[in-house]
């Protein structure tokens, strides 16, 4: 079993930062795959950013590239996913996944295995 939790959400203006945080229990000793999507009121889940278990492979969706930045603290299952510029587009809710099993597409969210409760991040213009 793999715990995920998420924490870093909240309310903030056009043009603010957010810095969300993801943190998984993984079997003893393992490196997992990360990633982040969100989902918005009455749409599907999509894909925001995302990094290989190394490290060694960021990922990004294009909405967010050049605001966003994942980051992973090394030799851990924590990442970090800094906002920046944010957009009221961005509001939603953020989910952190975590792939046990690969290899994985990690663009997609059928490629995970666990994932956190969610934490919301609304953006007021």
């Amino acid at each position: 079993q793999v715990h995920v939790v998420e924490s870093g959400g909240g309310m903030v203006q056009a043009g603010d930062s957010l810095r969300l945080s993801c943190a998984a229990s993984g079997p003893p000793g393992s490196r997992l795959a990360m990633g982040w999507f969100r989902q918005a009121l009455g749409k599907e889940r999509e894909f925001v950013a995302a990094v290989t278990w190394s490290g060694d492979k960021t990922y990004y969706a294009d909405s967010v590239k050049g605001r966003f930045t994942l980051s992973r603290e090394n030799d851990k299952n924590t990442v970090y996913l800094q906002m920046n510029s944010l957009k009221r587009e961005d509001t939603a809710v953020y989910y952190c996944g975590v792939v046990l099993y690969g290899p994985p597409n990690l663009v997609v969210p059928q490629s995970y295995d666990y994932w956190g409760q969610g934490t919301q991040v609304t953006v007021s213009s």
